[in-house]
């Protein structure tokens, strides 16, 4: 037998193993007849982004879904360009843009608390699949709402209702009690050489 052929045998006979182990984890899963609730965070690039991702995944299967953006303000993105061309997306730009630029905290903290309501009063409605909840993690960095008001909205949410949270620094009391945590590394952005944002590709 040549070493090819060995080779083939030894790789056929080590995706078999792997494929009975896959099938046997497929078996053993078990749906958990309610929403699940994802975290997007870390200092990296793509939390809405991957977020949105999720939104077209959903959509696809013609499921019903919300947006409120926290942060974001009156800035023109390609999401919600596309989004309000697609229809079928519930979207609340609630945020009057980022704190540096509001300079008020007093807005700032009413202006999340009033996106955090119509967050509460969707989430708890029934009528949505998932809803995103677009830079949440940064209103609870600055306060502006707490973890445990937001754990206490999740918690009240419809059974069928999943929920994502996007934003840098999100709470640990978040992390816990979510279904899954994922944080963005930044190895290399294109502002560090002095390139603005492009259009299209960063918003």
């Amino acid at each position: 037998m040549t070493t090819e052929n060995t080779d083939a045998m030894d790789h056929k006979a080590e995706m078999q193993k792997l494929q009975a182990e896959k099938k046997a984890q497929r078996s053993e899963a078990k749906d958990p007849d309610r929403g699940l609730i994802f975290v997007h965070t870390g200092k990296g690039k793509g939390k809405s982004s991957s977020a949105f991702g999720v939104v077209v995944r959903a959509l696809g299967w013609k499921q019903t879904v919300g947006v409120v953006q926290f942060i974001k303000g009156k800035w023109k993105t390609g999401e919600r360009l596309f989004f309000d061309r697609l229809g079928g997306v519930d979207w609340h730009t609630m945020g009057e843009g980022f704190t540096w630029d509001t300079q008020d905290k007093d807005r700032d903290i009413a202006a999340a608390q009033a996106a955090f309501q119509k967050a509460v009063d969707m989430m708890a409605s029934g009528d949505y699949d998932l809803i995103v909840l677009d830079e949440i993690n940064i209103a609870m960095r600055y306060d502006y709402l707490s973890v445990d008001q937001v754990i206490e909205g999740l918690q009240g949410r419809a059974q069928n209702c999943s929920v994502i949270l996007t934003g840098r620094d999100a709470k640990p009391e978040l992390c816990a009690y979510a279904d899954l945590v994922t944080e963005m590394s930044e190895v290399k952005h294109p502002f560090q050489a002095g390139i603005k944002a492009q259009r299209g590709l960063d918003y």
